[in-house]
């Protein structure tokens, strides 16, 4: 029994170990990275080799010290990673743009592919957006979700109800004609108008039309604090879209929102631990910041001053008895917040003099209560804000936990635009460089886990996220100590530094540091 559990061992152990030799594999190859500390995503510890790429997929990973390669790199002391998948990006505008197609704050975080249209909102039309996409290049791979919150308002518009069974069936049509275009699930944002105005059973329907193509279903929850439902219901929401529509489920940008539920964050992970105890496959994914971002109708107005649209919430503010009501419901909300001087704002295109401001300051400049101040800016239009609204605690249990990806939630924005929220330029720099190299919150292996084969797993990438022969060849190559995050919430627009190789695609898309312009990224289809 003992020889033959030997001679068993030691076949597997050539199974696996044959694709990592050389000579198993004809050379020469386009690119050999040499020497390197291979990080290959699963979460097992570093281990020294050579990678070859051939075309756009990973050919060899070993000794290749008698091959040979049209381009050599010696990666020595530096650590080769998989390319990092941003779970949840805002970048697919951006993307669909000739200024910012490029995706180089992407890059420079060493992101090769994004998800894209999250919290429900984004293109109906899948097939359109990836022909936008598609015009000027892509510096990274876009892999786009259908939205719940937009379908929903092209059936239903912004009005406050359910839907019948009608305005329900041409919502599976939309769902299912974004799946059948490629999307990789459906996400949905019930936080927001107009899909706060839906109910558990729409979303579990809608989501019954996604599992037969394997999608899944991620969620910005109906409740992050105690608005409604609170934080534990929504969370439990989540797992049962999950549960009921038999598909995989995600809470994404996980976090307890405010001063009413910090502390929330272990019973928050046990509910998902439970919920995979009983056979239900669900995640989390967070970025590694105490500040949220939204819009200041989002995070302060009831969602029934929303119904309607616009002019709908600004006839509700010119009617004294509405506009008593919404004051009220902005006191509450913005309590839940953390005060006017946790609030910051990020754009605003109808005075950009408040940019990178406060709530709490710019009342004081105007001698309003903040609460008044703001209804004042919601008849100017919707600013944007960061908010800072996260306990360090509970930003720290979320990040360790084995079920937890990394995000963005950033976007692309023009260079110097506006004061944006610093994750849309540093996210997974500042996880790598704050949480594993400086506080040692999170060990190497297990963040690039988090940011590789995790997501992979998640979103069924069966070629990516991982370093393994036939693998795409997307490809991350850095000093630990060498990374640098130069963006901060006040003066957010700066690169992150310190990437010197990053591969997309099998292509150098920053080579010795330096962007090489190659647009190599694509549209994945999950389909």
């Amino acid at each position: 029994m003992g020889a033959r559990c030997g001679l068993a061992v030691a076949l597997l152990l050539g199974a696996v170990a044959a694709p990592l030799r050389a000579q198993d594999t004809a050379g020469p190859y386009d690119l050999i990275l040499r020497n390197g500390r291979v990080v290959d995503g699963t979460g097992n510890p570093w281990y020294r080799a050579d990678v070859a790429i051939r075309g756009d997929r990973i050919a060899a990973i070993g000794d290749l010290s008698e091959a040979s390669a049209a381009r050599e790199i010696d990666a020595a002391g530096r650590l080769v990673t998989p390319g990092f998948i941003d779970t949840h990006s805002h970048a697919g505008g951006g993307l669909a743009s000739p200024g910012l197609s490029h995706a180089r704050p992407l890059l420079a975080q060493g992101v090769t592919t994004v998800f894209v249209n999250p919290d429900g909102g984004g293109p109906v039309d899948i097939e359109a957006q990836r022909a936008a996409l598609l015009a000027d290049g892509l510096g990274v791979n876009a892999a786009p979700f259908i939205s719940h919150g937009s379908v929903r308002r092209a059936v239903l518009g912004m009005d406050d109800r359910l839907a019948d069974a009608d305005e329900m069936n041409r919502m599976r049509a939309l769902v299912q004609a974004g799946m059948e275009a490629g999307a990789w699930g459906l996400s949905s944002g019930p936080f927001y108008a107009p899909g706060s105005y839906s109910d558990t059973d729409e979303l579990v329907e809608l989501a019954k039309v996604v599992a037969p193509f394997g999608g899944a279903y991620q969620s910005h929850i109906r409740d992050e604090s105690d608005y409604t439902i609170g934080v534990v219901a929504a969370v439990d929401e989540v797992i049962t879209v999950a549960r009921e529509a038999g598909i995989v489920g995600v809470w994404t940008h996980a976090k307890a929102l405010g001063p009413p539920v910090w502390g929330f964050s272990m019973a928050l992970l046990r509910r998902l631990e439970q919920a995979r105890a009983e056979g239900v496959e669900v995640y989390a994914d967070q970025y590694p910041y105490p500040a949220s971002a939204t819009g200041l109708t989002a995070a302060l107005l009831p969602r029934w001053a929303q119904a309607g649209g616009t002019d709908s919430l600004l006839a509700r503010l010119d009617r004294p008895d509405d506009l008593a009501a919404i004051r009220e419901a902005v006191v509450d909300n913005l309590a839940r917040r953390g005060g006017a001087d946790r609030i910051q704002f990020r754009r605003f295109r109808s005075d950009v003099r408040i940019e990178g401001r406060t709530l709490d300051d710019v009342a004081r400049e105007r001698g309003l209560h903040p609460v008044d101040a703001a209804i004042e800016l919601f008849r100017q239009g919707a600013p944007s804000i960061v908010s800072f609204n996260m306990h360090d605690d509970d930003l720290r249990a979320i990040m360790v936990h084995p079920l937890t990806m990394t995000a963005s939630d950033g976007d692309l924005v023009p260079w110097q635009e506006g004061v944006p929220h610093p994750r849309s330029y540093a996210a997974f720099t500042r996880k790598l460089v704050t949480y594993v190299r400086e506080e040692g919150v999170v060990g190497l292996e297990a963040a690039i886990r988090s940011m590789t084969s995790l997501p992979a797993q998640a979103y069924r990438m069966p070629d990516r996220g991982v370093l393994r022969v036939g693998a795409v060849a997307d490809l991350a190559v850095f000093h630990l100590e060498r990374l640098e995050t130069r963006s901060e919430f006040t003066d957010p627009h700066h690169l992150s530094e310190g990437m010197e190789w990053v591969i997309v695609n099998g292509e150098l898309a920053i080579d010795q540091g330096e962007f090489t312009g190659a647009l190599a990224g694509r549209v994945l289809r999950r389909n």
